[in-house]
């Protein structure tokens, strides 16, 4: 029976590398995602948008 049982020494130093590990990629995802929305070009309206007023609705608040 020797060898057969293998000691493993379980420390928090294993797992917290992996979660940071974790947490960097998904920061390096989130950015380059918002750099990539960034970097395309949407199309902006060519007519300007704008609403006629009348003044008879209009109240003078003193």
């Amino acid at each position: 029976m020797r060898g057969y049982m293998q000691f493993s020494k379980n420390t928090s130093r294993g797992k917290s590398k992996s979660f940071l590990i974790k947490l960097i990629l998904i920061l390096i995802i989130i950015a380059g995602s918002v750099f990539l929305l960034g970097s395309i070009d949407f199309p902006s309206p060519n007519k300007e948008i704008e609403k006629i007023i009348s003044n008879e609705k209009l109240k003078i608040v003193k």
